[in-house]
């Protein structure tokens, strides 16, 4: 303000002080001229003589304060357009979303980083209304409003924005007054912190692993012990059990499902303490049979057609622990059992690949996985399944021992059509020892 003040004094005294030295100038050549040349002449022609000295120094005055007044006119025009160019090169190349809208919400400004965020160009949003604003956010947004007009700006607040194609950003939002003249109007600043909110949940889900862990111990601590106990009593009564009576089967399936029981318990506890594992070669087809034979009672409950697809591949081996397999296989069909209704159909298929990889595919006709899930299935703590209903663990779990294996873990699903997970584990080329 002050620096305009002393230019507009500037401006005007230098006009005024060159105006006078032009007529002082003028009037002082048009006295020699007089003095040497018309000195003789009569009172008429003196006369016309001053009146041309006086229109002379017009006309040369109105040249000079044109020319003066074009030429500062012109520097004024060209600082102000490197002020704009200056402006627009500072609002293009912030980081920050930048909108400056009213209070109507009618957009005015809007730079590069809003239209990389949020889709839409600048000719598209200018003078109409701000497009960003979801419909559970406008509440927000007029109280932000009110707080700016009082003279409070909003500073880092975190919220959420969509984008041109309808998706919801959460956003990191200052709300700062800008005035011209009378005149108040909004500036948003937005930065897009969807990659902060991601590494936040994942903190939050470390800390939640590491409760998971200590729960586990303590899990495994009183859990293992009447497993053990159960385990023994079923040995006990099945060595006194004569093997053809029909009893003896089932107490042998009893005892296999206990013995399972123990070394999903620990799995859980290895979860989040690695453990130092002690793979062999593992027929895959016994496994496969043992883990349909442990869901059988879920099976026959959901009235569910299980299709086994083997081949010759039943014999092939990998190199892994047995109850890691079966804790795998067990979570895979567990959740395709989840997926499906009543009478649905899952589909267990077994391929032995050319480069010495066992491909396991178990398919299901249940609901599928939405898009937006399928990133995160093999997240920690991550579930499609109601409150109550799963822990988002088995899939991390699964994803954990195929690794461990060497092996990869995915899945494709359709909405409607079903999922497909796939296990790929390398062959083991050495034949497991056959004993004694």
């Amino acid at each position: 303000m002050d620096n305009c003040l002393q230019e507009r004094r500037w401006f005007w005294t230098t006009l005024v002080l060159s105006s006078v030295t032009i007529v002082a100038l003028v009037f002082a050549f048009w006295e020699l001229v007089e003095n040497r040349f018309f000195r003789d002449l009569d009172y008429v022609s003196l006369h016309y003589l001053y009146i041309s000295r006086g229109v002379t120094a017009s006309v040369l005055l109105a040249i000079w304060a044109g020319w003066f007044v074009t030429r500062q006119r012109r520097i004024a025009e060209a600082q102000l357009r490197k002020s704009h160019e200056r402006y627009r090169g500072l609002l293009e190349s912030s980081p920050g979303a930048i909108v400056l809208y009213d209070r109507n919400l009618c957009v005015l400004e809007w730079n590069a980083s809003a239209e990389r965020l949020y889709g839409w160009s600048r000719s598209q949003v200018s003078n109409r209304e701000l497009p960003t604003i979801p419909p559970a956010q406008l509440t927000e947004l007029r109280c932000f409003l009110d707080l700016v007009e009082h003279g409070d700006p909003v500073l880092d607040s975190e919220t959420v924005r969509i984008n041109n194609l309808g998706q919801e950003i959460e956003v990191q939002l200052s709300l700062l007054p800008f005035r011209e003249g009378q005149q108040l109007y909004f500036l948003e600043v937005t930065s897009d912190i969807r990659e902060r909110i991601r590494l936040r949940q994942r903190l939050i889900e470390l800390e939640k692993l590491t409760s998971m862990g200590q729960m586990a111990a303590g899990t495994a601590h009183h859990l293992n012990t009447p497993l053990a106990s159960m385990l023994l009593r079923v040995q006990m009564m099945r060595e006194r059990t004569d093997s053809q009576n029909g009893f003896y089967s089932d107490l042998q399936r009893l005892e296999h499902s206990i013995g399972f029981c123990q070394q999903f318990v620990r799995r859980l506890l290895d979860f989040s303490r690695r453990p130092s594992s002690r793979p062999a070669p593992e027929s895959i087809g016994p496994v496969v049979q043992a883990v349909l034979g442990f869901l059988s009672p879920s099976l026959q409950a959901k009235r569910a057609r299980i299709v086994v697809e083997q081949n010759d591949s039943a014999h092939i081996q990998v190199l892994a622990e047995r109850n890691e397999l079966e804790t795998l296989l067990l979570i895979l069909l567990s959740n395709a059992l989840n997926a499906i209704s009543d009478e649905g159909t899952i589909r267990v298929r077994l391929e032995n690949t050319p480069d010495s990889h066992l491909n396991i595919v178990i398919s299901d006709d249940g609901c599928g996985i939405s898009p937006a899930h399928q990133a995160h299935m093999f997240e920690p703590f991550f579930t499609t399944k109601p409150i109550g209903k799963g822990t988002g663990l088995g899939l991390a779990i699964a994803k954990n021992i195929v690794a461990e294996s060497g092996g990869e873990i995915s899945l494709v699903s359709e909405p409607g059509k079903g999922t497909n997970a796939m296990v790929r584990l390398p062959v083991c080329d050495t034949p497991a020892a056959v004993p004694q």
